[in-house]
Formats: structure tokens, sequence, C-alpha cells
């Protein structure tokens, strides 16, 4: 190829290992759904997988600070962290899917309306409404309340919305080669990360313990949860990302043309935020 010849890694283990890591996980998540049992595997398999990806990047950050790469191989990080972003795309869209599909569909059909309104022969008294907070079947509780959007759940989108600010300004500031900008405004995103989380986590407790929205809360409570259970977890892989990519700039890596490594943690950290507008307007708002 022109411009250099086209680096190949060596032989790595750790695709094998991740496998049997997230094989291990899997297979302690199954037990423990059917059999109650399975817990020690998946915190093992849990534990594999994260120590698999904490030492992959490693010799990927490694080949990166020697010269190995190319711009064959920037590319090629670009196009496999887009495709990674399209998956989560992929994924949260299931679960928007889903509650659509319950408010739009299943609900009415349950109160007599739709194609397939006959569906109200199993609970005549069952008048389908949003927030759900009388599920028809009377063996199962709703919540008991709602949150209001214009609380916690507002506070939290500020938050990330000056989140993707903060980050912004990093990372205009490393391409300026202006380091100092890059880690204050980093540090900044950092510290409305973990805000956001234990806000999120005080939401939860509240949620429990004072609104009755749990899991068991018909299928409210099971929305409730999924999206935003998930769109948490993918926050703290975030702001995990984003911690290292604060250690990388303290050691003196990236440089203002040659920072994919932080450009890639901010696409992450841009579509988490993103999600978090979709699940403040549908799941809290309306």
């Amino acid at each position: 190829m022109s411009g250099g010849s086209y680096y190949v890694p060596e032989s790595s283990k750790w695709p094998i290992l991740g496998s049997v890591a997230v094989g291990v996980m899997m297979i302690g998540t199954g037990m423990l759904l059917v059999h109650d049992r399975g817990t020690p595997m998946v915190i093992i398999g849990m534990l594999g997988v994260l120590g698999v990806m904490a030492l992959w990047f490693y010799d990927v950050i490694k080949e990166s600070r020697q010269g190995l790469y190319d711009a064959q191989m920037d590319r090629s990080f670009r196009w496999g962290m887009g495709w990674f972003i399209f998956s989560e795309v992929m994924f949260f869209a299931a679960f928007f899917g889903a509650l659509f599909y319950v408010r739009t569909f299943a609900l009415p059909w349950l109160d007599g309306e739709g194609a397939k309104g006959v569906a109200a022969l199993l609970w005549p008294d069952f008048t389908a409404s949003w927030p759900l907070m009388s599920p028809p079947d009377s063996s199962i509780s709703g919540p008991a309340a709602t949150f209001s959007p214009w609380q916690l759940p507002l506070v939290n989108t500020l938050i990330l919305v000056a989140s993707s600010i903060t980050l912004t300004v990093a990372h205009e500031g490393l391409k300026e080669g202006e380091r100092h900008v890059t880690r204050n405004w980093l540090f900044a995103t950092l510290l409305l990360a973990i805000t956001f989380i234990i806000i999120q986590g005080v939401e939860y407790y509240e949620a429990y313990n004072h609104y009755g929205i749990t899991l068991q809360a018909g299928i409210y409570g099971a929305t409730f949860f999924l999206l935003t259970g998930f769109h948490g977890v993918h926050v703290i892989i975030g702001a995990t990302i984003l911690a290292v990519m604060f250690w990388r700039i303290q050691k003196g890596h990236f440089s203002g043309d040659q920072h994919f490594g932080f450009e890639a943690a901010s696409w992450y950290w841009h579509f988490v935020d993103v999600v978090w507008i979709g699940l403040f307007l549908f799941v809290y708002v309306f």
C-alpha cells in the first residue's frame, strides 16, 4: 500500500479468553434465571470479561504508542467504533420499540380498541392509560406514583447536556494542542458523569422505597428499569472510558492530529447523552 506497510498484529490470546469469559458469564446467568443459582459463575465471568478488556486495550495502546499503526489501521478503528455504536443504537431501539408497542397497540387492544380489541374479553374492566398504574391482572400491583419529569430527571438531563459541552471543549483543546484545556474540561466532564450516576442512584432509591416503582410493578416498572437501568450501565462504562482518557492525557498521550482513542470515547459519550434525551422524553415526559 502507498504511504507505508499494513500492520498485522501479532497472534493474540485475548479473543479466545474473552469468549470463554463471556461463555462462563452467560452460563451462570442462565443457571441463575432457571435454577436460582450461578451467581459465582456470573461474577467470575464478568471479572474475566473486564480483565480481558483491560489487558487487550492495554496492548492496543502500547502498539499505538510504538507507532505501529498507519492510516489504514486508523480507518479500521473508526469503522469498528462506528459499527459498535450502531449496534448500541439497535440495542436501545429494541427497548424503545417495546415501549412503543405496549403503549400504542397492546394497551388499546386490552381496552377493546383496534384490530385485536377482542383481547378486552380477558379483563373486561380494564381501562387503558399510561403510565399504567393499575395493571389488568389484579394479582400484580402497579406503581403508587410516578416521577415528575421536572425534578431529578430534568436535573440529570441538564447534567448530561452540559457534559457533552464540556467534552466538546476538551476535544477542541486537544486538537489545538492546549493540553491543560483538555485536562481541565475532561475532569469537569467526569465530575458531571459521577453526579449523574449519584442522582440516578437516589432516584432508584426513591422509586423502590417511596413510589412503588419496581421490576414487579407491571409493564411500567419493567420498561422503566430496563431503559433507565441499561442506560445507567452505559453511563458507568462511558465514565470509565473517560477516566482512562484522563489518565492518558496526564501521561502525555495523544497529539492534535493523532487521538482517535479520545475521539472514540467522545463518540460514545455523545451517543449516551442522545439516548438519555430520548429516555427523558418518552419515559418521563410523554
